[in-house]
């Protein structure tokens, strides 16, 4: 059976007085998303958490559970026993980390250990607001993917492809404890090579490009949501994908200036929960009446890059 997209959905911080914290942009993400699909939280079975940048750059306990518990999703066994007690954890890798989780959704779901799978993605600076430190370069963003199985013959996911890209990672995102004083827990650390962009476009084409060629995929006939390195990025791709320019979306996180992540407003780059937020506006503007599939594109840190074929159902 084939892995469908039930419902998404994206959140941003709610008030520039409040902190933003990745638990909460998550768990919010969850919540609306469970509600599109008009579905109570104990309907999930695993939620896998894929953001990266966090509060106070909390690492330990695993923040799946903490999202788990935001959303309202079975938190009392007594109440939920098995099989419908859920099941939480971490799964980190970067840009790509949405389409991992993806992959695993879909084993999870084809051999019948649940189902639905939730998958969130949320990254904050860990000092509480993006917007307030324009050195860090990523926006606090927040996403979730309700996943279930479908019996539509050509609908869902294909199969998800993963490269890796040669030379030195591109981005390393660290806390510099030699430097760090008592204000550790709100700072953070990211270099970005210069080339990062250039090198990122190189792998992002190549994958999708091999993607299509191997798996029929007409582009002329498919809608590209990459992730967004750099504001230009999706034109640079259509053109290197020999694609009309209309067909590759790589939208700028919600709030952002003119220019996206190069904006004067700080608002960053989407970073893992990217493939959501394109996803939705793909869907909200009705691009993807056009089309008759996606194709999802990210790339980052690595260099990495995956890609993955969607098809919606009724298609």
């Amino acid at each position: 059976m084939a892995t469908v997209i039930t419902a998404a959905s994206i959140a941003v911080p709610q008030s520039a007085g409040v902190p933003a914290t990745s638990v909460r942009l998550a768990g919010q993400a969850a919540r609306d998303a469970l509600a599109g699909a008009g579905l109570s939280p104990g309907s999930v079975g695993v939620l896998i958490n894929a953001g990266v940048y966090r509060e106070s750059n909390t690492f330990e306990p695993a923040l799946a559970a903490m999202v788990q518990k935001e959303a309202g999703i079975n938190l009392d066994y007594l109440a939920d026993p098995l099989p419908s007690a859920g099941f939480s954890f971490d799964l980190m890798n970067g840009a790509c980390g949405v389409l991992n989780a993806v992959q695993l959704a879909q084993s999870l779901l084809s051999n019948g250990s649940t189902d639905r799978v939730l998958v969130t993605a949320a990254d904050v600076h860990p000092g509480g607001r993006a917007a307030d430190d324009p050195a860090y370069p990523y926006a606090d963003l927040g996403g979730a993917l309700l996943l279930e199985s479908s019996v539509e013959p050509d609908a869902g996911f294909g199969p998800v492809h993963l490269r890796s890209g040669p030379g030195p990672t591109g981005t390393t995102g660290y806390l510099d404890t030699g430097g760090m004083g008592t204000g550790g827990r709100r700072m953070i650390t990211v270099e970005q090579d210069t080339d990062r962009a250039v090198r990122l476009l190189d792998l992002a084409a190549a994958t999708a490009g091999e993607y299509a060629e191997e798996h029929g995929l007409d582009l002329a006939r498919t809608m590209v949501v990459c992730s967004r390195p750099a504001p230009d990025f999706a034109e640079r791709l259509a053109a290197r994908l020999g694609a009309d320019p209309a067909s590759v979306l790589a939208p700028a996180a919600p709030g952002s200036g003119p220019d996206g992540p190069d904006g004067p407003d700080g608002s960053g780059e989407p970073h893992t929960a990217a493939p959501v937020l394109g996803y939705l506006s793909a869907l909200e503007s009705g691009l993807l009446d056009g089309y008759e599939q996606l194709l999802f594109v990210a790339a980052g840190a690595g260099p990495s890059a995956a890609c993955v074929s969607y098809r919606p159902q009724g298609r």
